[in-house]
């Protein structure tokens, strides 16, 4: 009898290890946990795509930081491997123009401009200029597939700057490369509830990624989650582990105050918190 409430024990308790050693997040150390919760952070700065400070720009930037806002950016390269804010991979909504970043050289780029305003897309050197280490920096990796390029040369940069900053990217590729050569930087796997906002998000690697199945690559320090599905198990059970918890996008108080509990880092957008 006994051997078989072991054997029973071993499959039932086997798939929950492999389940936790999965998910299982790298708990950050108490004085980056401290440095990084302090703070509000804009979303790609404090922005109205309506007005003369659009998103990921210049202008946008400036004014979180003159307001002691932390701020969310978006990097990917350009076709000459140039580093430049700008969230979409595509230009259509933001510049009315076609192709990809990576289909146009930093110097081509400059024709277009953001939405309604005269701000153009830029370099991430010159955000971390304009910012100058005054807030904290929460930058995201936009990587396509397999294609880490981008996290060395990020990494230049961000290694020479003065100021605090931490990394996420959805791919957990980009993790892994800050985890192999950069393991003092905060890093963050981001995260969403794939499955319910749209058919085309259905497929296994999006529900690898919405369970937070991908971690044992990255190791993150945080999970970066749609606030929207708090609720998600992997997600909690991350924060349990010690992971904190960053929420993204919160647009009003009221999805502020509901969110405290769940999350320690707030990205916000519409509103000053």
């Amino acid at each position: 009898m006994t051997k078989v409430l072991r054997k029973i024990g071993a499959a039932v308790l086997s798939p929950a290890a492999f389940f936790l050693f999965l998910i299982a997040p790298k708990r950050p150390d108490e004085a980056a946990r401290a440095r990084f919760t302090s703070w509000y952070y804009a979303h790609r700065g404090l922005h109205d795509n309506r007005s003369d400070a659009p998103e990921n720009s210049l202008l946008a930037f400036k004014r979180a930081a003159d307001a002691g806002y932390g701020m969310e950016m978006d990097v990917q390269l350009t076709k000459d491997l140039v580093p430049v804010i700008f969230h979409d991979f595509t230009l259509e909504r933001a510049c009315h123009a076609p192709g990809k970043i990576s289909d146009y050289t930093y110097e081509e780029l400059q024709r277009f401009t953001l939405f309604e305003s005269e701000e153009r897309i830029p370099k991430l050197q010159e955000v971390l200029r304009v910012v100058g280490g005054r807030t904290p920096l929460i930058v995201e990796l936009k990587i396509e597939g397999l294609e880490c390029a981008i996290c060395p040369i990020v990494d230049r940069m961000l290694s020479r700057y003065k100021g605090m900053y931490c990394i996420e990217s959805f791919n957990p590729l980009g993790l892994l490369w800050y985890r192999i050569h950069r393991g003092g930087v905060l890093r963050g796997q981001l995260s969403d509830g794939f499955w319910q906002e749209k058919k085309e998000y259905r497929g296994p690697g999006y529900l690898c990624l919405q369970f937070l199945l991908v971690n044992f690559i990255g190791r993150p320090h945080f999970i970066a989650y749609h606030s929207k599905y708090a609720d998600n198990f992997s997600r909690r059970l991350c924060r349990r582990m010690g992971a904190l918890g960053v929420a993204w996008t919160i647009f009003s108080p009221a999805e502020l105050e509901h969110a405290r509990g769940d999350f320690d880092m707030f990205i916000f957008e519409g509103f000053l918190p």
